[in-house]
Formats: C-alpha cells, structure tokens, sequence
C-alpha cells in the first residue's frame, strides 16, 4: 500500500456531538389535561451516583443521567451533576461540561468548590486554559466565591500552557481578594519563573515566602535546583541545596545536573555524599547516571553502576534497563542489547512504549527493518499501541533502506490507527519520498502540513532542500528556500550548505559565490561542512587561488580541518600535477598527529604519484598504508592495475601482487 500521491492522510478527529435535553422545568399546558402516570420508583442520591460513575460508556452514562431526570423519579443533586460534569470532563467533551453548568444555573444548584475546580482541570486536560480563566470570571454567576485552592488550580492551568503573561495578573487579583498565597501557590509560581528561566526571580519568591511564614517545602527547593542545573549552573545549585535539609529529589536533580555536564566522578561523589547524610538514592538516581553513561556510549560504566544499585538494594525499572538496551545498540552490540531486552521481559518487567521505541530504533539503525517491524507487531499484540515516535522511527529506518513500500505501510497504517502525525514524521516521509525522487509528492505533503496544524520546520525544508540538490533539481531547491522565508522559517547554514553543494555540482560557480556572500550579509558563522563544500568546489573547478584563500580563512577563524578537508586538498594538488606539495601536505600533518590519513587519503597521493612520478613511489606509499593497518579498497587497486598496465604491460598485476605478498 503506497502513500496517496498528494495526500497528507491525516485522519481529523471530529468528537461526535452529545445532544441531550433535560426536561426538568417543563412548561405547564394553559389546559392541562388530567394523566394517569405509571408509579415511578423513587430513586436514592447515593443510588445514581453509583451507577454514574460505574458506567464505563459516557453515552451510557448520559442517557441514564437525562432519562431518569426526565422521568420525573429523581432530581438531580449538586453531587450527581459532579459526577456526570466530571465524567464528560475526562472525556474533554466540554460542550456538555457547559451544558450541564448552564443548567444547574436554570435549577439554582449551586457549584461547590469541588466541582468548580474539577471544571477547571477539564479546560486544563482539554488543552484551554484561557477558556478556563474565562469560566473562572464568571464564577460567582455558578453560585460560587474563588478560594486560594480554586486560584491555584487556575494557575496551574495557565502554566500547563506556559500562558506567563496571564499569571502575574491572577496572582495580583488574588492578593486583591485579600487571599493569603499558601505553599502550593507559591510552588506554582516558581514553576512559572524557572521554566521562563527567571531563575534570580525564583530566588527572590523563596525569600518572599520564608518572610511571609510560608515555609518552602521539598518541591520548592527540587524547582529551584532542577531549574539552575538544567541552566548549568551547577555550583549555585548545589550551594542553594545546602542550605536547607537534603532530600532525596533535591540529590537527583544535583546528580541530574552534573550528568548533564558529563562530570560523571561528582555524580558518583553525590552518591557518596548522600550515603554519608543516610538518604538513600532511589531508582531515579541511580537510572540518571546509567542513562547518561550510556548516552555517552560508556556502557561498561553503566553497568559498574547497576552492579552498586544491585548491592545497596535498589530494584532497577524498565527506564533503567531501556537506558542499557539504548547504550548497547550506540555500541553495536546488539546481541547484548538483545539478550538484556529478552531477559527483562523474561523476569517479568513489562516494556512500555519508549522501550519499545527503543529497541526498534537500534534495529533500524542496523538496517534490520524485518525484525523492526516484528517488534511493532508484538508490542501491539502486547496492548501497547505505537506512538508517533515510534512510526517516525520505523518510517526513518525505511527511508534509509530505500525501502519505499514499507515508508508508506508504516505511514499509512499510523493513519488508519489514528495517530497524527508530528513534524519528524512528516520530515521522515519527505526524505524517503526524496530518496525515491518523488519531488511533487513531498512538495505536496509539505504544503499539506501547515493546513493540518503541524507547520513544516527548518528540518524539514533542509530534508527537501538536500533531496532536491542530490537530483540537480537546484532551481527548484532556491524556490523552496524562498518558501521556507515567506512561512517565517529563516534559513540556517544546513540549508545554505545543501543549496551550495547543489550549486557546484552542476558547475553554477557564480551563483555558488553570490550565496556565499548572501550568508555573510546574513551574519550566519560558516562552520566546517560550509567551508569542505566551498574548498571541494573551487577545487573540482580548478579554482586554487580561491581555494587556498578559503583555507587561510577558515584557518583564521578557528575552524579546525578535519579528515575531508585534507583529503579535498590533496586531491585537488594531485589533480593540478603539484605532486610534491600534495605529498609535502600528506607527510606534515600526519607526522604533527593532526590528522590520520585515510584509504582516501592514500588512494589520491597514489593515484597523483602513478600519474607524475612512478610506480616506484606509489608503491612506498601502498606498502607504508598496508603497514598502518589500511586496507586498501577496490579505487586503490583500480588506480595501481591500471598504472602497471600501462607502464608494464601485462606483468602489471603480478608486480603488485608480488611486492604486497613479499612484504607481507
């Protein structure tokens, strides 16, 4: 099943409407006539609140709620208007949230606290925190005053949607309302400050609230801490925790923040230290640091730390064991990787989705996209659907396998269960759709982003950039860099380097250096790939004035050289015939240790040697790659062949063979 050429095949999720009427202030007939009614049970409140919030179905669940109300055999209460606004609310159906609120209003049922703040948290888990804030200015229209809880749970709302600006305002009517802020207000407002990285505003709340009698608690002193580690600012962390009792969750964010920083002896000096204070490092702890190692593809590390969790009795978790799996795969160990995935499911510990994730993301990494796809299979026979991260990974494995049909079975089979794309895994579909050459198609999805509500990001255009450039599609790669501008995407120097390389592939120097200039005039820092890709195109032109000059520039502004930059230039002076200076090059910066020539390397001083000054000296060459433990691939020996056929006839193979195999 292919991927609908110009469809995103996003499935919109449209919530069927629940109309529902409760007949419970009918109008009287101007000539009532006299009805004989069926005697109606009498329903208990403790009754219908029982079966509302036993029913499972919220269908089910309303028309019990309107049938019984209409039947005329129970009014409704405050508290089965809370049960059935509750349930409605969990299910984000907030027209019905309104619906029933409007009518407890008509009934002159008031909205307890409790119900009010339920209310609140609906909004909240609906994702409208401003309608929220709206409901809340009519509050006292419900038959209810603000308290501090309700304010609280007002703000937490608006900071779920880092709605920032909104919260300093609330704060101030609370004080107003005459309101004394208590610990859990306070808690929330730190939160507001540290995640808007006003960190020295956090500090001065802490002070507030110590002044006010509002002692700070364990999450106030974690906000802070966690805030100024993920700021790395460590050292003012770790002061700030020493001047109130340690805890446990204050030592995790410490060991958090300097695992970040990759200072792996103080994390393990903070174990120490908390062993010392008799405050036991949890599961959290010990799985921060063996994440990080593992990360970092220190994996022997890792598991010295699980050893220690083992011995000071902590249970490790499936994040712990994910870590691991995650670090093996870095490594390439994957039979390990695979052996410890099978043995945590053997003892028992039930994967969840990112450990899932996990495994298939090592999988494809390795190009093993069938036992990929098999996992997929059995985590959903598991009851552990895929998420979106999950198919962008697969969709990634196959877009680097080439593997068009299953890119679009795993996109495709994502629709159909669902699960809305994200950014990545639009930018994954682009890709492989680029690497198919299907240029129209991934123009098509990427204009279909932004009307789905997932806008195309600098990722995305540089995905469709690159794929365009690679195909010698370059006018058609200038016109989406415009495009990317016009969306308020600004460009970045990736996107200028795919258009750069594109350029000189088809010999447009020119243009070439008219973009160069462009990303000077733009203040964007050329960095390494920039600068390879000027040096390889001025070379391939013949241009080595202008490449020499490229080189002292990128020299002057630090820009260290690396393995292709040396390779460019040696061929470009093998290809010019300047012999001595590509070997004078080779010969001085491997001796200063700068550089490691590669099979690359040594391929184009032979083939520059063949060409200009003789075997003899090619052959120093090959035998001194040999010796470093270089193995010479198929362009080294095409090179050698074809020189010994020319120069020695048909004894040209047997030379080489005799001189490789005579020195062993």
């Amino acid at each position: 099943m292919y991927l609908k050429e110009g469809c995103s095949l996003l499935l919109k999720i449209h919530k069927p409407s629940r109309p529902f009427l409760l007949s419970t202030n009918p109008i009287p007939s101007l000539n009532p006539k006299p009805q004989i009614e069926p005697c109606q049970p009498i329903l208990k409140e403790s009754d219908v609140l029982q079966r509302l919030n036993r029913e499972p179905q919220l269908g089910l669940a309303l028309e019990y709620f309107r049938s019984i109300s209409n039947s005329r055999a129970f009014k409704h209460t405050q508290l089965t208007y809370q049960a059935m606004i509750e349930k409605l609310g969990s299910q984000c159906e907030m027209d019905g949230v309104q619906y029933l609120l409007h009518q407890m209003k008509l009934e002159g049922i008031s909205c307890s606290e409790e119900l009010f703040i339920s209310v609140i948290n609906s909004y909240r888990r609906a994702g409208l925190a401003e309608q929220a804030l709206k409901m809340f200015y009519r509050i006292k229209e419900f038959g209810c005053k603000p308290t501090v809880k309700i304010y609280n749970h007002l703000l937490d709302a608006l900071l779920s949607e880092n709605r920032f600006q909104m919260i300093n305002p609330i704060y101030g009517n609370m004080k107003k309302d005459g309101m004394e802020p208590n610990v859990f207000t306070y808690n929330i407002l730190l939160k507001a400050l540290c995640k808007n990285d006003r960190v020295d505003g956090a500090h001065k709340l802490l002070v507030e609230m110590s002044k006010k009698g509002c002692s700070p608690d364990t999450v106030s002193y974690t906000t802070v801490v966690s805030a100024l580690c993920r700021l790395r600012k460590v050292d003012e962390a770790r002061e700030l925790a020493s001047k109130f009792e340690p805890v446990v969750a204050v030592y995790n964010a410490l060991v958090n923040g300097v695992c970040k920083e990759f200072k792996f002896e103080e994390a393990l000096a903070l174990l120490v230290e908390m062993a010392d204070k008799r405050i036991d490092p949890n599961v959290i702890t010990y799985s921060t640091i063996i994440s990080s190692l593992s990360d970092i593809s220190n994996i022997e590390s890792a598991l010295a730390v699980l050893a220690k969790m083992f011995v000071r009795g902590c249970r490790p978790n499936i994040h712990t064991f994910t870590s691991l799996i995650k670090g093996y795969f870095t490594e390439g160990r994957v039979s390990e990787a695979l052996d410890l995935w099978n043995r945590m499911v053997h003892e028992g510990f039930e994967p969840n989705v990112v450990a899932y994730t996990t495994v298939i993301h090592g999988l494809c990494s390795i190009g093993n996209m069938g036992e990929a796809v098999s996992v997929s299979h059995e985590m959903e026979r598991n009851g552990c659907p895929p998420n979106v991260t999950t198919y962008s990974t697969l969709i990634d494995g196959f877009a680097k396998a080439g593997n068009l049909v299953g890119a679009s079975e795993t996109w495709n089979n994502m629709m159909a269960r669902g699960c809305r794309p994200n950014v990545i895994a639009y930018t994954c579909m682009v890709d492989v759709l680029c690497r198919n050459y299907m240029f129209k198609q991934a123009q098509c999805l990427v204009e279909n982003m932004t009307g789905e509500g997932c806008p195309p990001n600098t990722v995305t255009f540089n995905t469709f950039i690159k794929g365009l450039c690679e195909d010698g599609e370059v006018d058609w790669a200038v016109n989406v860099l415009n495009k990317m501008r016009e969306n308020g995407c600004l460009p970045n120097i990736t996107a200028y380097n795919e258009l750069l390389d594109g350029l000189f592939k088809v010999n447009r120097i020119e243009e070439a250096i008219g973009l160069v200039r462009e990303i000077d005039e733009k203040g964007l820092k050329l960095n390494l790939v920039t600068y390879n890709t000027i040096l390889n195109g001025f070379c391939r032109s013949g241009m080595t004035k202008e490449a020499m000059q490229v080189f002292g520039n990128m020299l002057v502004s630090g820009t260290k050289p690396d393995a292709i930059t040396y390779n460019i230039l040696i061929y470009s002076y093998c290809k010019q015939g300047r012999i001595k200076t590509a070997t004078q090059l080779f010969n001085c910066i491997g001796a200063a240790k700068e550089w490691r020539p590669d099979v690359i390397s040594y391929t184009s001083l032979i083939w520059g040697l063949c060409n200009s000054v003789g075997l003899d000296e090619a052959m120093v060459y090959l035998h001194k790659m040999i010796s470093q433990g270089i193995c010479p691939n198929a362009g080294t020996w095409n090179v050698l062949v074809r020189c010994f056929f020319s120069s020695l006839g048909h004894l040209g193979p047997i030379y080489i063979l005799d001189n490789v195999l005579r020195d062993g």
